[in-house]
């Protein structure tokens, strides 16, 4: 694990590199799959299972996420590495996921009426702008923890953290307040 840390460290450049290309790469394809006129025919209809999915995967890493913060607190960076690591795999997993639903599936129209749908669209909208920024510093926080730069760290933390809270909770939200209208 050490050698592959310092393998990390001394190619900084290149992870950087990649970190930001990622981060401009993966927003836009979601945008251009969102708004894509015709979708792709994967031929099977579980593509409609995968919101329910993913916002078990958005509550589930947000219980990592807190559970990352408690950990830190009490200074058990072990136990904090470990919610970390599991809330960025369960992103990684969720954007899989959300890929594959926009690319095969219709976007869903909110019917709600009246001052819940202000709201719905209030959260919807404050939740794709941050999740558009939000993997620039998560990757960010995510290299300086695994490689141990703790001072870097802390610093991409600061702004990385409440924004992916925020991104995973009105993921659930957003889903809860959609779910209804869902025609599969």
């Amino acid at each position: 694990m050490q050698a592959k840390r310092t393998s990390l460290l001394e190619n900084e450049g290149k992870v950087k590199g990649w970190i930001i290309t990622i981060s401009v790469i993966i927003p836009v394809a979601v945008a251009v799959l969102i708004f894509m006129p015709s979708k792709i025919d994967l031929g099977v209809e579980w593509v409609y299972f995968l919101p329910h999915l993913n916002a078990v995967m958005n509550t589930a890493a947000t219980f990592a996420l807190i559970a990352g913060l408690v950990f830190i607190r009490k200074g058990n960076i072990p136990l904090h590495r470990a919610s970390m690591t599991v809330a960025f795999g369960l992103g990684a997993i969720f954007l899989i996921s959300y890929v594959v639903y926009h690319a095969a599936a219709q976007s869903t129209s909110f019917g709600g009426e009246g001052v819940i749908r202000g709201i719905y669209y209030f959260l919807l909208l404050t939740h794709i702008v941050l999740a558009a920024v939000a993997l620039f510093p998560i990757l960010f926080a995510y290299y300086y923890g695994y490689t141990d730069q703790r001072g870097k760290h802390r610093k991409v933390v600061k702004f990385a953290y409440p924004i992916w809270l925020y991104v995973t909770i009105t993921g659930v939200i957003v889903y809860l307040m959609i779910s209804p209208y869902y025609v599969h």
